[in-house]
């Protein structure tokens, strides 16, 4: 656990550094409420089983449906944070970290319920944190030794190592606020514009949705026949 705890150690400055107010615990809080259900948003199995429902049993046409809805809801949530113009930047990035988080987590535990997975499971926690990343980060730092395993491997482990919680929180935490902390850097010049922002946002929270729906889709397979 020394080399995790040293990655965890050197990430955790850059959460609060990029988001001031934020901590690494919070994907967390978002991945419980994403999972139980919070405000109008149904907890996700329940969504995910009504998906199933109106498919006629059918797990992966329920399982697009379940991507297509939370895309809907990401570009809709990108767009209502990004209206703001670059003096709201500092509230609306935190905001909008928490408003992904919540999304995606609820997108990816809805995919992992259809097929098959325990949602109280920890084990299949830090894999829907995981799946988060996107293929491309997960791969670079299992390579690197940052991660044991894709979400797939962490979510049929043998056993849960409870050590591995806090890495998982604040690898993803980090790669969290640096994605869209980029994102406002890149859009600066369209943010003059608050609506243009607005629709600049509502694409790349819409299409970054898609990409994760996608990863987990191919990353979580089915565990039981249904």
């Amino acid at each position: 656990m020394g080399a995790m705890g040293s990655i965890s150690r050197r990430l955790a400055p850059r959460v609060t550094e990029l988001a001031p107010g934020l901590t690494t615990t919070f994907v967390r809080e978002a991945l419980n409420r994403a999972i139980e259900g919070v405000g109008p948003l149904p907890p996700a199995a329940q969504a995910a089983d009504k998906q199933l429902a109106e498919q006629d049993g059918n797990v992966e046409r329920a399982v697009h449906e379940v991507i297509e809805n939370h895309v809907r809801l990401a570009g809709a949530q990108g767009f209502v944070t990004n209206l703001g113009g670059l003096v709201t930047a500092a509230v609306t990035i935190p905001a909008n970290i928490s408003g992904l988080a919540l999304i995606s987590c609820r997108m990816i535990a809805g995919i992992a319920h259809l097929r098959g997975y325990d949602l109280a499971d920890p084990r299949t926690r830090n894999a829907i944190l995981v799946c988060l990343l996107g293929e491309d980060t997960v791969t670079e730092l299992v390579r690197k030794k940052q991660l044991p395993a894709p979400p797939m491997a962490l979510a049929t482990a043998p056993a849960h190592d409870a050590q591995l919680d806090r890495i998982v929180s604040t690898v993803v935490t980090s790669d969290l606020v640096a994605k869209v902390a980029g994102k406002r850097l890149a859009t600066t010049l369209g943010r003059r514009v608050p609506v243009v922002g607005g629709l600049v946002g509502m694409g790349a929270d819409g299409f970054s949705t898609w990409k994760v729906g996608r990863y987990a889709d191919r990353e979580l397979l089915p565990r039981t026949a249904r």
